[in-house]
């Protein structure tokens, strides 16, 4: 991809492996989180939520972005695909991440932006996969909810929360 990328764009002063290097190493500095990630995960915790983080990656670079965007205190799970030796969309994955928050399956909500290896996937484990639209996709047909926002899962928790009583 950083071949064609530096061909595309004429870069000539510096070869595809250092524009990999770069993107590795100086990414961290530049992230940004979604709108209204931090106070969403300081509500979750609040409520009582237990929450995990599954990121396919490289760990040292998922890490470093996560310390970046300073999440990680909220999770009480994180797991990164290089150091599990899993990527989604293997179910084992997700059942990892439910064993370790203690929670079953069923009882987990997965908020993703990938409409195979995240909704799909996590659908398919018995998870209720709420898709946060991306430019990079156009649907997500597997979505049991859909959101542009993060502000907007309040209301989804509660709708999803309302429903799951009537069930019962």
């Amino acid at each position: 991809m950083y071949q064609k990328l530096a061909e595309e764009l004429a870069v000539r002063r510096m070869p595809p492996g250092e524009l990999l290097d770069d993107y590795l190493t100086q990414f961290k500095h530049h992230c940004t989180p979604f709108p209204n990630l931090i106070s969403m995960l300081e509500e979750l915790k609040k409520k009582g939520y237990r929450l995990g983080l599954v990121t396919n990656g490289y760990g040292v670079f998922q890490y470093d972005t996560i310390q970046a965007l300073e999440i990680k205190e909220y999770f009480d799970t994180i797991l990164v695909s290089e150091m599990e030796g899993l990527r989604k969309p293997d179910p084992l994955v997700f059942q990892r991440a439910a064993e370790r928050l203690n929670v079953k399956m069923e009882e987990c909500m997965f908020v993703c932006d990938h409409p195979k290896n995240d909704v799909e996937a996590a659908r398919n484990v018995g998870m209720v996969a709420v898709w946060k639209t991306s430019p990079h996709w156009n649907e997500a047909k597997a979505a049991d909810y859909t959101i542009s926002d993060l502000a907007e899962l309040k209301l989804i928790l509660e709708t999803h929360e309302k429903a799951v009583q009537l069930s019962n």
